[in-house]
């Protein structure tokens, strides 16, 4: 451990044996007369002193029920001084047999304030690194940083893995410790806090967690390798496991269910309602619950190297045979709100997926990876490759396939609020329909005469929404706040002024003030948000959006259905949405699409709402992670454990063929995240069939093969 300045301060401690700098001079010690800091105590009991296995002397301090109980410490002085590039360090134990939240903020004498909440695990003792500045690990290029607590050099180190607000570090006054809303007492046992003088702690937390082969090096789990002679066994080991696996019987040439009443072969997949429910229909009549996996491609795995070598043990040589798995992104990621705030990403990369298929295949890494896809697939359970999955796999399909029309171009739009993956496409501007013609233009022959073809998504998790309990209304406010030359804009001023005719009256409805027409067009407009005392600005806003949906949703279908009169238009992917989103969907598509990450399906969208539409729903991405494999982050649902995964998985499918209007369930995705964050938008989650060295993850893959053919009901 780098060796800190001299700004020492001990809390509540006896003794800095093996965690402070044995040079460091105490300023204050709570267990001698000469303390020279001030506690404050509220709601927090003190105990009497321990000492625990390593011979630290500390002190517990029990926090009481309540709303905030708190400690506070301040200097008798002047104040502490340390640098913006420093850490706090502060010793604690967890007391409890669970996981306690403690909320750290550090006070300066001009008000400025540093916040980090983190959740301390049961066990032995740790040093909780504080870094003086705001950070997280989206700093570090990756949405989830490295679990904590890290071993270093036989101490545990807890980095607080996001810090927010600013601080004069010259200038700090008060570090205030909590326990949020304890139900009951929680007892954290403190030593000693100290301020170093460097970021050592925070840079060692992300140095060398990447292993030559892409792995997380802090950790073991069963799929993990050590050597390319473990890469090959495994690859052999999975080669018997396919062949052992039971076949899919009563089950017709495109997946669909035998043992269920047929239906009138079209040639095409098609949706048809009967006795109740909704089914998809294969070409050949009989009815088909897509089970898909989306992103089953080889190249979607690459994270940035450069600017963090030292984040990698061992990178491979640039020079060498895995030369070719390198590559540069010059133009910075992150102008969408998903990469906001993200590091290193722009840059050199290296796809450490892709190398590892070459350890194994060689130069043939690409066909082989094919016919392993189109092999796992069926002996998994599945029926239907998902979205953003190699096209080529299409073309030696005998599986079922989506493709996905991408809307782009030089057309308006309008900003909901969030804008997770961009604002939402401005369709009254002339420029959208004429992408949407441009995409749909795209569809070649060969899809358009292929029956295994399930059918097109368009677009994907637009911001029909913000969050939030205003969030239904972010478009409709969006809209008013574009620019006078939005083209929605001027559709919804031309509604408005169609609707009451002078400003006055729509300021009286609205409750606002509108001296002119001219004050609803200028940009940034402030549109109310709907309230009780005003009932007209719902009524508009509803009827806005509405037919902003409907604009969208005529155009698109239009679009597709001029150039493939055969396929089903299968939604765009909700992820935020509208009702009124919904009900135009329903009017135009053959099937509601909806990403749902949640335990069941049905507390993804309003199941309802749905029903009443009757209309079919494909769920077209869900999955749960875990953080027991590697990748860091556990996915947008997560589990505990990869059993629960396994657990988790079954009981989601279960949950959707038992829904009389799901017809399908597509997993997201194929393969892990890269440790350090995929180059988009540094996502990094355990959430694959198969991991970074492409070995399945076994008892995740067993569960999910059986859930699956249950649910096509090819066992108990």
């Amino acid at each position: 451990m780098t060796m800190p300045r001299r700004l020492g301060l001990f809390l509540l401690a006896a003794t800095c044996v093996l965690v402070a700098p044995l040079h460091a001079d105490p300023v204050s010690d709570f267990t001698r007369p000469d303390a020279a800091a001030k506690l404050k105590r509220q709601g927090v009991k003190l105990g009497l002193l321990q000492q625990a296995a390593d011979g630290v002397v500390q002190r517990p301090a029990i926090f009481q029920p309540g709303a905030r109980p708190t400690l506070t410490l301040t200097p008798d002085a002047a104040g502490w001084s340390a640098l913006a590039q420093g850490e706090l360090h502060l010793r604690v134990q967890n007391g409890m047999p669970w996981a306690v939240t403690l909320e750290v903020d550090i006070e300066d004498a001009v008000g400025g304030h540093l916040h980090s909440t983190v959740g301390l695990p049961p066990g032995p003792p740790q040093t909780l690194v504080l870094p003086l500045r705001a950070i997280s690990s989206r700093a570090f290029g990756m949405q989830v940083g490295p679990p904590m607590p890290w071993n270093k050099n036989g101490h545990q180190l807890f980095l607080a893995g996001k810090v927010e607000g600013t601080l004069d570090a010259t200038q700090i006054t008060a570090v205030h410790l909590s326990v949020p809303n304890p139900s009951a007492p929680q007892t954290l046992l403190f030593g000693v806090l100290y301020f170093a003088a460097d970021d050592a702690d925070l840079h060692a937390a992300y140095a060398g967690i990447v292993d030559r082969y892409g792995q997380a090096v802090r950790g073991r789990w069963p799929e993990k390798i050590d050597d390319d002679a473990a890469l090959l066994a495994a690859r052999k080991r999975e080669d018997a496991a396919l062949q052992s696996r039971p076949g899919s019987d009563r089950l017709d040439t495109y997946g669909g269910r035998l043992d269920v009443h047929s239906f009138k072969p079209s040639g095409w997949f098609r949706t048809e309602r009967r006795d109740g429910r909704w089914w998809l229909v294969t070409p050949a009549g009989h009815a088909f619950f897509s089970l898909g996996v989306n992103v089953v491609a080889a190249d979607n795995g690459p994270t940035f190297v450069e600017g963090r070598e030292f984040m990698f043990v061992d990178l491979p040589s640039q020079q060498g045979n895995l030369a070719a798995f390198y590559g540069s992104a010059d133009e910075r990621r992150g102008d969408f709100g998903a990469g906001q705030g993200m590091g290193f990403n722009h840059g050199r990369w290296f796809d450490f997926y892709l190398a590892n298929l070459y350890r194994v295949d060689g130069a043939g890494w690409l066909p082989a990876w094919r016919q392993r896809a189109l092999q796992r697939l069926p002996a998994w359970g599945f029926n239907t490759i998902g979205n953003w999955s190699d096209p080529t796999l299409a073309q030696a399909h005998r599986i079922a396939y989506t493709r996905l029309l991408n809307i782009a171009g030089s057309f308006g739009t309008v900003s909901a609020g969030d804008d997770y993956w961009g604002p939402m496409p401005d369709p009254f501007d002339p420029r959208f329909a004429q992408a949407a013609e441009r995409a749909a233009a795209k569809i070649d022959a060969d899809t358009r005469d292929d029956p295994w073809m399930l059918g097109y998504f368009a677009d994907n998790e637009l911001a029909w929404a913000n969050w939030g309990p205003q969030g239904r209304w972010g478009l409709a406010r969006g809209t008013l706040r574009g620019e006078v030359h939005s083209a929605a804009k001027q559709a919804f001023i031309a509604v408005l002024r169609e609707k009451y005719g002078e400003p006055a009256k729509l300021a009286a409805a609205w409750g606002i003030a509108l001296p002119s027409w001219q004050a609803l067009e200028a940009a940034g407009f402030a549109a109310p948000l709907p309230n009780e005392a005003h009932p007209a600005i719902t009524d508009d806003y509803h009827a806005w959006l509405s037919q902003y949906a409907e604009q969208y949703f005529r155009l698109v279908a239009a679009a597709i259905h001029r150039h493939d009169p055969h396929h089903l238009y299968l939604g765009t992917r909700f992820a935020a949405h509208t009702p009124e989103a919904v009900a135009a969907c329903a009017r135009y598509c053959d099937v509601i699409s909806f990403n749902v990450y949640a335990d069941l399906p049905q507390h993804g969208f309003d199941d309802a709402a749905l029903h009443a539409l009757d209309k079919p729903a494909l769920i077209s991405e869900f999955h749960f992670g875990s953080g027991d494999r590697g990748p860091f982050g556990k996915g947008v649902a997560s589990v505990d454990t990869e059993q629960q995964r396994g657990e988790a998985y079954a009981k989601f499918v279960t949950a959707a063929a038992s829904d009389t209007h799901i017809v399908g369930t597509h997993w997201f995705e194929y393969v892990d995240q890269p440790v350090t964050g995929r180059t988009l938008d540094g996502e990094n989650s355990h959430i694959g069939l198969v991991g970074i060295t492409d070995i399945p993850f076994g008892g995740f893959v067993d569960a999910v093969h059986a859930a699956n053919r249950r649910v096509l009901g090819q066992g108990d």
